[in-house]
């Protein structure tokens, strides 16, 4: 494995725990789906100028209907996720969502990848970390196992979305494109599913009284939430397209160690020593599967 795959797929990790920690807090008084929808149409806008800026619209190829299955995938696992973390724990969703991992290692197996014996390890070693370090909880009400249900409904289309949006561009321009597309179309779905939720008698302002302004004054951290998710997305496709997938895949999905340790820092919530554990277990995953 490169050190250049190495470094984005860890840098992946680091922008999904960023963007799942803001989603979660944004979600407390914001309907899930307007965090999906308003994030997800700035990063359209700032992800639009890029590809002008590029010329990546010369990079048009069939690939780009891989993009568009990730974006229509992507709105039903972040709106699952995001109602999962309103519901539950942040240290019951969060780990849970990374299995995931799963389906772009799967993908990789049926390619022919095989790990050596170290990486392979180090799977191991990084998956069972990346579960404890959010701290699990399976004693709870059923509100905890509906977070649950969702997170693994979530973690699923994450999975589906890794292994689709590797396949959508061989270049970095390409890449731009297939990103845009990709939110165009989460967009489209999510908005969607926003119009036929306030035609049901929801809402899509945040609760309690002064919707309006305390959406305009959310932007700033939607536009965070979308453009972290978009650059994500962005270092996965390449650390999948420089390095083994079935190793990027793990190592990208070590962000429910960053999302705890958000937690830890922003909110204060108490480290647990299962936490502690898991960090360190996913620590010593990411070395095995370094020097594999």
């Amino acid at each position: 494995m490169t050190a250049a795959s190495l470094l984005f797929a860890l840098g992946t990790s680091l922008l999904w725990g960023l963007a799942d920690f803001g989603g979660g807090l944004l979600t407390r008084r914001t309907p899930a789906l307007t965090v999906v929808v308003v994030s997800q149409s700035l990063a359209v806008l700032v992800l639009g100028a890029v590809v002008l800026a590029t010329g990546a619209l010369h990079q048009a190829s069939p690939r780009l209907w891989f993009a568009v299955a990730a974006g229509a995938v992507g709105p039903v696992a972040m709106l699952a996720f995001y109602r999962a973390l309103a519901l539950g724990p942040m240290g019951v969703v969060s780990p849970l969502g990374s299995l995931g991992v799963a389906v772009p290692v799967g993908v990789g197996l049926v390619l022919g990848e095989r790990p050596g014996v170290l990486q392979a390890a180090g799977i191991a070693v990084a998956v069972v970390g990346v579960v404890l370090a959010g701290g699990p909880q399976w004693r709870g009400a059923p509100v905890q196992r509906q977070a649950v249900a969702l997170t693994l409904v979530a973690a699923v289309g994450f999975g589906a979305v890794m292994a689709l949006i590797a396949e959508a561009s061989t270049t970095v321009t390409g890449l731009f494109l297939a990103l845009f597309v990709q939110r165009v179309t989460n967009v489209t779905v999510g908005g969607a599913a926003l119009w036929v939720s306030i035609r049901r008698g929801g809402t899509a302002l945040p609760e309690g009284g002064g919707g309006p302004r305390l959406l305009l004054r959310a932007l700033p951290a939607l536009a965070f939430v979308g453009l972290a998710d978009v650059a994500a997305n962005g270092t996965y496709a390449t650390a999948a397209r420089i390095g083994p997938v079935t190793v990027v895949a793990v190592l990208a999905s070590l962000y429910p160690v960053v999302t705890a340790l958000a937690a830890r820092g922003v909110l204060r919530e108490r480290l647990l020593g299962v936490q502690a554990a898991g960090a360190g277990l996913a620590l010593v995953g990411t070395v095995l599967l370094a020097t594999g």
